[in-house]
């Protein structure tokens, strides 16, 4: 069988009839009550405090269930020594006591059985519990995983210091007026825990801890008011998907997303698991949470997106304003320049790097493209021929600016300057790389390190938006890929990929041929107009997520209407800014044998000659890239399944 999924614009409508019919909920999303939850209450007595040195001497236990006593356990263990004055006090247990007692090796086994499929009490839990996983260590049994309840940590929860001086056994068991005194002896001790855990219990229900799944985190450091709200995670489905938590007038507060079960990751929000004191906020105004299912965790990561956008929800920080996400332009004019701006329009002769996550980093991306190319920096339109009287600015002066304002340099040779921009932001970034390389091995000379950093982000930013729009503009432009996966289960999960947006899903079991779902999934997949390259047709962050998953291991191209390639010396070959020093720059700096340092750079006749680096002060440069990571460099070409 095949689920396909059609995906629309946005998800914004995704809310569950208010006036729906009401649903009886499962055993399931309700959990296991604690009526129907069989408990092991273990004691142990042992020659000491370390499971590392010492050896269990007793073991008693109690098996109950919905207040009702099932079974008891009691032995004496041999520890293979004798036992310490002092525990013989404490405890009454005497080495003579332990002559003829079976060993661990034969008690283990038999507990073991006892407790299967039992959750285990213990007061003081980790040393009693430790003792029995150090035990099943040494004689090789497999330690069973049961879930482990500490009666003092919730003791902690419940009991004030005005109601019991501590928390030990026998303060609880007085306050609680057990049935047995404890006396430091396994059994008697087990069965007074017994008392203090259905008392724990019994406090514990006002608190909303009904069920074997509340117990788990009944001892979190968590509000009262906040872990009421967990039946707000009754009912949900255990799939992928997203969840909406909406407030008293019905409004988005927040939208997350569960890559394996909402149930649980929605739970998690009433745990001492959420630290952030922002979503406890939103938990106190929270009414209801609203699931929707997805059949794959990328769906689920892209409708999240999609309803963020959609909403804006004020709990939420990333991915609210897409459109805010700025570029960097290099314009269509006679004399082109480069501007940070909001939006890729349709313009002849223009070119684009981005999206930025912030306008400071495609500003840093336009400084390092003025600090590599002479370009000009004004930010007026000049006309075609210089207007009489005209004066250069003072980065003319400086070299850094042929001066076309003033007629100094014309439209071919101004045009020789643009091609090599729109080349470095489009194709191969050496130059860009090299002119901050220098500029970096020249700071680090002098030891002037924190500007070598500042060269360094500027490097890094430019960079990183150039990669983006090389890695966008393959598919933005292809009207229609789809990829498939093999998934868990053996079958296959099946992308559709309009312009860059995701435009359909479907999932495929292992005895059902993919081809007629592809042929569906195409037929009724979201139709989707294209946008002006590199922008894509989606959110910039939907397209990142779907290029990581189509460059998954085991992803295969099955259908593909343009070829899917990036260029051979593109910025995503290079990495970040470390590593692309460490590509290109790197191999050509040397230290000359009077402490210059040097470039080497190819001659005219094809031979090695050197460029010195403009350094004041001549002594060698070290640049601590040795464990720089180097991307290799790849072409993608469309794969068939």
């Amino acid at each position: 069988m095949s689920t396909v999924r059609r995906l629309r614009p946005v998800w914004a409508d995704a809310t569950p009839d208010p006036a729906g019919r009401p649903v009886q909920l499962t055993l399931e999303d309700l959990g296991t009550p604690l009526s129907d939850v069989t408990f092991v209450v273990v004691d142990l007595e042992t020659t000491g405090g370390t499971p590392a040195d010492c050896a269990i001497t007793e073991i008693g236990a109690v098996k109950v269930r919905g207040g009702e006593v099932l079974g008891e356990f009691q032995t004496l263990v041999d520890p293979g020594g004798p036992v310490p004055p002092f525990i013989q006090v404490l405890t009454g247990i005497t080495t003579t006591m332990l002559i003829g007692a079976p060993p661990i090796e034969q008690v283990l086994p038999s507990f073991l059985e006892f407790s299967r499929g039992a959750v285990l009490v213990a007061h003081n839990a980790p040393f009693d519990i430790g003792f029995l996983k150090a035990a099943a260590a040494r004689t090789g049994h497999a330690w069973p995983g049961n879930q482990v309840v500490d009666t003092v940590r919730l003791a902690r929860r419940v009991v004030t210091r005005d109601e019991a001086p501590n928390h030990k056994l026998s303060s609880l068991a007085n306050l609680f007026h057990a049935t047995v005194t404890p006396n430091h002896r396994a059994l008697s001790d087990a069965q007074a825990t017994v008392d203090v855990l259905h008392a724990l219990l019994a406090r514990l229900a006002p608190l909303g801890v009904t069920h074997l799944e509340d117990l788990a985190t009944a001892t979190d450091p968590v509000p009262q008011d906040v872990r009421r709200k967990r039946t707000l995670a009754d009912g949900l489905p255990d799939t992928p998907g997203v969840y909406l938590f909406r407030g008293p007038g019905d409004e988005v507060l927040y939208v997350g997303t569960s890559t394996t079960s909402l149930r649980q990751r929605v739970r998690s929000y009433f745990t001492s698991a959420e630290k952030r004191s922002r979503m406890i906020e939103m938990v106190r105004v929270a009414h209801r949470v609203d699931p929707v299912p997805c059949a794959t965790p990328l769906e689920a990561r892209i409708r999240e997106l999609r309803l963020i956008a959609a909403h804006s929800p004020r709990y939420n920080r990333r991915s609210r304003f897409p459109e805010r996400m700025p570029w960097v332009r290099l314009t269509s004019e006679p004399y082109p320049r480069l501007s940070v701006v909001r939006e890729v329009k349709d313009e002849d002769g223009a070119t684009y790097i981005g999206p930025f996550s912030s306008a400071s980093t495609a500003q840093l991306a336009v400084e390092a493209l003025h600090e590599s190319f002479p370009i000009r920096q004004c930010t007026r339109r000049l006309p075609l021929v210089a207007l009489a009287g005209s004066s250069a600015c003072v980065l003319a002066e400086m070299g850094k600016c042929g001066a076309p304002c003033t007629g100094h340099q014309g439209v071919v040779d101004y045009g020789d300057v643009v091609d090599r921009v729109r080349h470095a932001m489009l194709a191969d970034p050496a130059a860009v790389v090299e002119a901050h390389a220098d500029r970096i091995a020249w700071l680090a000379a002098q030891e002037r390190f924190e500007e070598a950093a500042t060269v360094r982000d500027r490097l890094g930013g430019f960079l990183r938006g150039a990669a983006r729009a090389q890695r966008f503009a393959p598919l933005a432009t292809c009207p229609e890929l789809v990829a498939a996966r093999r998934s868990d289960d053996g079958g296959w999960e099946i992308v559709l990929v309009r312009y860059g947006r995701l435009a359909g899903t479907a999932r495929v079991d292992r005895r059902t041929d993919p081809r007629p779902t592809i042929a569906t999934l195409q037929a009724t997949g979201e139709q989707v107009e294209p946008a002006v390259a590199p922008a894509t047709a989606a959110h910039p962050e939907e397209t990142d997520l779907i290029l990581a998953w189509l460059e998954k291991p085991g992803v295969r191209l099955v259908a593909v209407d343009v070829p899917w390639a990036c260029p051979v010396r593109s910025a995503e070959s290079l990495g970040d800014a470390t590593t692309a020093v460490a590509t290109l720059v790197r191999p050509r700096l040397a230290t000359a044998d009077d402490g210059r340092v040097v470039q080497l750079v190819p001659a005219s006749d094809g031979s090695a000659g050197e460029r010195e680096l403009d350094i004041t002060e001549a002594r060698p440069v070290t640049l601590d890239l040795d464990d720089a990571r180097v991307i290799p460099i790849s072409v993608r070409p469309p794969r068939t399944a």
